[in-house]
Formats: structure tokens, C-alpha cells, sequence
């Protein structure tokens, strides 16, 4: 049975699309390519059970639509499998009819849909396309396969996947995670092309680098907008052990030649897990040899954690600070108070780590006072030299989030159109005016280039491998203040 995974090219004077492993997706005039980690973990796992898998990132590749579907031709699989989500999964409708009509009478693609958007509202896409299957839950790897063994022999389903059977729309029950992570194979790189996603990222410092995840998603798991909650419910966390995940380290250095790692599980584990995997890099020397990033919460470490991680090798902490005021926070769900963004940050930096915090604008209930004040807070870290970067966005209420449902209860939504769920612009009625949201976006890039700014990095250079990350980085700002035009 021959199996490709796919993320078909979408054309659009937008930009590139950023929907492979993330979270939320966004447009990006400077494109940047993320290492699916799930669908990858599929890919190896159908390829281990002798499966014959293709790994077709279209995306990444840089292909025309005609190029993808004379591709598909060729190769005549047995499935077709995309990731999706809101803002594109009419064009996935749209792709699944024409890849259904390459068919003949000797051949007949089956269609598989997964991701977020079909976890939340399964039955519109079951209705809308020519979908075959759809997989709800975030482990596409352990489902894809269930539903290839189902197919081949006949086995029964794993829970969560909806599938059409005499004319009407079933499903298999409510999706969990479950199984021994561990248990599951090192992700083949060379199956899925991973080097496509080695040079090609912002976060990346050393090249080549590289994505992993210790846990599936986040040990919180409750804030209010994370799209991924849908697929991934805090209650559910699944997490790796460390010597696992030291292990699987060992090889992309030692196999693969890896020089830096994100680990882009929602939040990395803490506590006994945390000081147990830092000890482990310390004692194998991989510190020496690769640098880590990773996503952290705020208010949860103490100052001994931070230096522990950065003599362990991390290097890049990605943090979520989201707004600067305390009603919203409390709103998200973040279980954050606004005087631990400063500490946490304070703290990450004195340990000699890079910190990059990650903040929303657009809420339906913040004025335009409120938003100033995350701007300012947002300026003062960057003055005081406690964060390094920033990303910027518009808060989008993803289907299957609490914020989702918070809109249909208030009529804050705007729209409907999925399409227009891609952050260009508010897709909830809020007191600002939508060009006032872009502008002060905009506004958040532009509040770290400050001239002590550059000073600092200028004088943080100690190789070529710095100055070529600073270029790098430099054309993503400048990509950011044009994603978010009309």
C-alpha cells in the first residue's frame, strides 16, 4: 500500500503558508518552514510497518500546484494524507475534489484530512468534500496507522477517525491519547526530508538545525486561544522520558550532524523531568555539542532552573506573555500574573539564555489603552535587555478553542469565511479599528530595533555562524511588517 503525506502548494499573493506544525497559521512574506513533528513520526512509523511512504512537502519544496498534481498522477497512491487547518481547509476541500477526479477505473485515491480544525467540527468537512477519512486528535501517527491497518487487513479502528459507510458519515468513536511514546520509533529524517527544514527557520542560530518533541503538547494545556488544546487536551499530556529523548538527541548529532534543536512540545516539561534531562546533556557532553531551544511557561521556574538549562545547552526560550494586563490574562486562562513576565524574563536572561516572547493584539474586550500597555511593557523589556525577540500576532479564535466558543456566546465574531481566520486581520469585533490593530502589530516589531538594541547584538558576535543568523533574522523582521498588510 503506498501512502504519501502531503502539504499541497496553495498559491495566494499572501505569501507562503506557515501550516506544517503550527500552532497558528499566518502568511509569511519571508517564508519559514517548520519540521512537521507528528505527521514526520507518521511517515516512519506506517514506513516501519513496510508500508511504502512518500514524503511530499510541497510546500517546502517550492512547487506549483500542476507540478503537485502530475506528481500525484505518477505516483497513483493508495492515500493521500494533509494536515489542515481554518484558514485553508476550503482550499484542502477544494484539493481533495481534484485529486479525486485524477482517478480512473484502475485507480482511486483514498483522501485523509487531519489537524485542529477537522478535530473541531468534523461533520462540516465530512459534509463540504470528498474527504474519505478524517483523523481528530493530535497522534496522526498512531491513528494513520490504525486506519492503514484497518484498510489492509481489515483491523478495527482506532478511536477518533469518521469515515462514510453506506452513504452516511460514522466515526469511531471520541479520540485519546494514548500508548508509551517511548515506545515509538526515532523519527526517519531522511524519509521526510528533513533538511528541507534545516536553514529555512528564524529561531535556528547553528545550522543545520532541526525540531524534536518530548511531550505531546503542553502540561497546561488550558490557555483559551491555543488551537492545539483541540488536539491535545492538558489533561491528556503525554511526555517522553528523558533518557529518551537524550537518546534520539545522541543520534541527530551524532548521525545527522545537527548543530541546534527546538523542541516545539507547547511547553517543556519541568520539575524532576527538567533537572533529570539537564544532568543528561550535561553528563553526555552533549552541551558541548548542539545548542537547545524550547517553549517555557512563565512564573514557573526559579532563577537555579534557568542556570541549570543554560549550562544543559539551551540557548533559545520561547514565552508567551501574551498581553501585559492582568484581566486578560486571567481571561486566556494563562494562570499568569503580569509581574512574573518581568521576573521570568529577568531571570532566563541573567542565566545567559535568549528569550523570545510572544504577544496578541485584537482582543474583543482590550481598548486601545490596554494594548499600549503591552506595547510599553514589551518596550521596557527590550530596553532593560531581557528579551532578545519577539513575535507579534492577532489573537484568531480557532474552532474547538474556549475563545471559539466565548465568540459564539458574546456575537463577537465578525465572520465565518474560514479563509479570513489566516491573522491579516481581526476576525473579532473589538474597540479598535482593524487598521489600528495592523498598525500597533506592526508597532511591536518595530518597539525592539532600537539602536542599544543593535549594540548589543553587534557586540554578542563571536563567529560567522552570528552574523549570518543576525541577517537572517533581520529579513524576518522586515518579512513581519509587511505579513500583516490589508
Amino acid at each position: 500500500m503506498k501512502v504519501i503525506i502531503s502539504y499541497p502548494p496553495l498559491d495566494s499573493d499572501k505569501g507562503t503558508p506557515l501550516l506544517g506544525q503550527n500552532r497558528q497559521f499566518q502568511w509569511f512574506s519571508d517564508p519559514t518552514y517548520i519540521y512537521p513533528i507528528v505527521p514526520a513520526a507518521a511517515a516512519t512509523l506506517l514506513h516501519r510497518h513496510n508500508y511504502q511512504v512518500i514524503w511530499n512537502d510541497a510546500i517546502a519544496l517550492g512547487w506549483k500546484y500542476n507540478k503537485f498534481l502530475e506528481f500525484i498522477s505518477l505516483e497513483r497512491p493508495d492515500i493521500i494524507v494533509m494536515e489542515t487547518k481554518t484558514p485553508v481547509v476550503s482550499e484542502h476541500w477544494r484539493i481533495t475534489k481534484e485529486l479525486k477526479a485524477l482517478g480512473d477505473d484502475n485507480w482511486q485515491p483514498k483522501i485523509v484530512l487531519m489537524g485542529d480544525h477537522v478535530t473541531a467540527l468534523p461533520k462540516e468537512t465530512m459534509a463540504n468534500s470528498e474527504v474519505d477519512y478524517l483523523i481528530t486528535g493530535g497522534n496522526y501517527d498512531t491513528s494513520l496507522l490504525s486506519l492503514c491497518e484497518h484498510l489492509k487487513k481489515d483491523t478495527p479502528l482506532a478511536p477518533g477517525i469518521w469515515y462514510r459507510e453506506d452513504g452516511k458519515v460514522k466515526n469511531s468513536g471520541q479520540f485519546r491519547l494514548t500508548g508509551d511514546l517511548d515506545k515509538l520509533p526515532f523519527i526517519d529524517r531522511e524519509l521526510t526530508n528533513w533538511r528541507l527544514y534545516s536553514e529555512k527557520n528564524g529561531n535556528f542560530r547553528r545550522l543545520p538545525g532541526t525540531y524534536i518533541m518530548a511531550a505531546r503538547d503542553c502540561w497546561w494545556g488550558r490557555c483559551s486561544f491555543c488551537s492545539w488544546t483541540t488536539l491535545y487536551p492538558g489533561e491528556e499530556w503525554q511526555v517522553r522520558s528523558p533518557k529518551n529523548v537524550l537518546d534520539e538527541i545522541g543520534e541527530l548529532i551524532n548521525k545527522y550532524g545537527v548543530k541546534e534543536i527546538m523542541d516545539d512540545s507547547g511547553t517543556f516539561p519541568v520539575g524532576k523531568w527538567l533537572r533529570e534531562f539537564c544532568q543528561g546533556m550535561i553528563e553526555r557532553g552533549y552541551n558541548k555539542q548542539v545548542q537547545l531551544d524550547c517553549n517555557m511557561r512563565l512564573g514557573v521556574l526559579k532563577q537555579d532552573d534557568w542556570n541549570l538549562m543554560a549550562k544543559a545547552g539551551f540557548r533559545f526560550i520561547l514565552l508567551g506573555l501574551e498581553s501585559a494586563n492582568q484581566s486578560t490574562l486571567d481571561r486566556l486562562n494563562k494562570n499568569l500574573k503580569v509581574e512574573q513576565i518581568t521576573d521570568g524574563v529577568r531571570m532566563a536572561k541573567k542565566a545567559g539564555l535568549s528569550p523570545h516572547i510572544t504577544v496578541m493584539v485584537g482582543y474583543p474586550w482590550e481598548n486601545m489603552a490596554d494594548t499600549q500597555n503591552t506595547i510599553e511593557l514589551a518596550k521596557k523589556l527590550f530596553k532593560k535587555g531581557w528579551v532578545d525577540t519577539l513575535q507579534a500576532t492577532i489573537v484568531i479564535p480557532y474552532p474547538g478553542t474556549p475563545l471559539y466558543q466565548q465568540c459564539e456566546e458574546n456575537g463577537w465574531l465578525k465572520t465565518k469565511k474560514w479563509e479570513e481566520f489566516d491573522m491579516r486581520a481581526p476576525v473579532m469585533s473589538t474597540k479598535t479599528t482593524d487598521e489600528e490593530i495592523r498598525q500597533l502589530t506592526q508597532e511591536l516589531y518595530r518597539s525592539f530595533v532600537t539602536p542599544s538594541f543593535f549594540l548589543r547584538k553587534v557586540l554578542s558576535i563571536r563567529g560567522l555562524d552570528d552574523i549570518k543568523f543576525f541577517w537572517r533574522a533581520g529579513r524576518a523582521v522586515v518579512g513581519h511588517l509587511t505579513d500583516f498588510k490589508a
